[in-house]
């Protein structure tokens, strides 16, 4: 029974990837179909990420309350309306009141499936859970391009999502009694960890490197969803692609991802956590300097799947990072702030890069790819160097009293 919960809760992964995509890729033709400027992807993107900050934070009251089965069906409900209302929407003022839901409904339920699995199954799931979010996310963009390049539109690619997400909301609620029943099998543990929260009031703002942790995840997420939104804007405007096919280079970006977090779930058992962001974070950025390269096309394809090799282990890897990093006593109410930093990230870097392109080019892109993916390499190096030197002091003071 655990086994198909897992399985039901891997499938709601690949539903949270399925919108997350779609809107960058499909753009250039919505763009001109709604006659709207450049930034309104930017804006629509804001508020879609901004509903999902907020049902982020109040997500843990409405968990205790109804359980994660009920939020998780209710939620992908949720999106499932909001994408059927983009099939609908006869203007862009009707895709912002669509994103309204869609963000909320995300939120809940990504926060509610990362925090059951991380209380009841083994810690290498969580890379795989991510990397079969990217498997939502590298089908989005290829339905999308499917529908754009048979000539229908792009309406009818947001009504072939919305199925898929109807069709998982009804799954979820048939098999809404298994969550309950796995939610009476631990309950001890429930509770035992709820009376810790109360117990302990701490200022973890106040911990040695918690601050670069934040601004870790802040640029980690503005350069993961500002090459999502604004890759295919950049190849069809600076490549000369056309709309469907830099649709499907997108989904080599986020096929990049996915594929880097299956292997990262394996290679976990032999490499630590602190190398493979390191070595994520090179990656990443050797890609985005690829993107500047004048030559063929050749070179922006490479650098778009390199890219999204190089940031598929970081954030599993950095979530994972949170208890040995800042010790267990304040790793839940740190993740927590660093769910909130990851989604503001999302939620205002990518539109500024709309913002200055439409003051200037689109072909700034490659340039605030590298800065993100630099800023993130240099605050993680300074990090890195933070909390060795803590342990070093640590080992001093344990062997100091030990001497004594």
């Amino acid at each position: 029974m655990a086994t198909i919960l897992l399985v039901i809760i891997y499938l709601a992964f690949i539903s949270l990837g399925l919108p997350d995509s779609v809107l960058g890729a499909a753009w250039p033709v919505m763009q001109a179909d709604l006659g709207a400027p450049l930034e309104t992807a930017g804006w629509l993107f804001m508020t879609i990420a901004g509903g999902t900050i907020i049902s982020s934070l109040v997500s843990g009251r409405i968990l205790k309350r109804f359980g994660t089965g009920k939020v998780s069906f209710f939620s992908t409900l949720m999106t499932a309306a909001a994408l059927l209302g983009f099939y609908f929407a006869p203007s862009v003022y009707w895709l912002f009141l669509c994103a309204i839901p869609l963000g909320l409904g995300a939120g809940a339920i990504d926060a509610g499936l990362n925090d059951y699995v991380a209380a009841h199954y083994k810690a290498h799931h969580m890379s795989w859970l991510h990397s079969f979010w990217g498997v939502g996310a590298t089908i989005g963009p290829i339905i999308m391009a499917q529908y754009i390049a048979g000539g229908n539109s792009w309406s009818n690619g947001y009504f072939a999502i919305a199925g898929i997400q109807f069709v998982l909301a009804i799954i979820l609620l048939l098999t809404l009694p298994l969550w309950n029943k796995g939610k009476k099998n631990n309950g001890e543990a429930e509770e035992s960890g709820e009376r810790v929260d109360h117990a302990e009031i701490v200022k973890p703002l106040q911990i040695r490197g918690v601050k670069l942790a934040l601004l870790s995840f802040l640029f980690y997420c503005g350069a993961e969803a500002t090459m999502g939104l604004w890759g295919s804007s950049f190849l069809v405007s600076m490549k000369g692609l056309p709309a469907a096919e830099a649709a499907q280079w997108v989904s080599f970006y986020f096929a990049g991802i996915t594929i880097g977090r299956f292997i990262t779930g394996f290679i976990t058992f032999k490499v630590n956590n602190r190398t493979l962001i390191r070595m994520g974070q090179i990656l990443a950025l050797a890609g985005a300097i690829l993107l500047f390269l004048p030559f063929t096309s050749v070179f922006a394809l490479a650098g778009f799947v390199l890219v999204g090799l190089g940031l598929a282990p970081i954030f599993p890897c950095m979530l994972h990072e949170t208890p040995a990093r800042f010790g267990k006593k304040h790793s839940q109410t740190i993740m927590g702030y660093q769910m909130a930093v990851a989604y503001t990230g999302s939620t205002f870097l990518p539109p500024v890069l709309g913002f200055i392109a439409s003051h200037s080019t689109i072909g700034i892109f490659p340039l605030c790819i590298v800065l993100l993916a630099a800023a993130m390499f240099l605050i993680s190096e300074k990090l890195n160097r933070l909390l060795n030197k803590k342990e070093i002091n640590s080992s001093e003071d344990v062997t100091f009293s030990t001497n004594r």
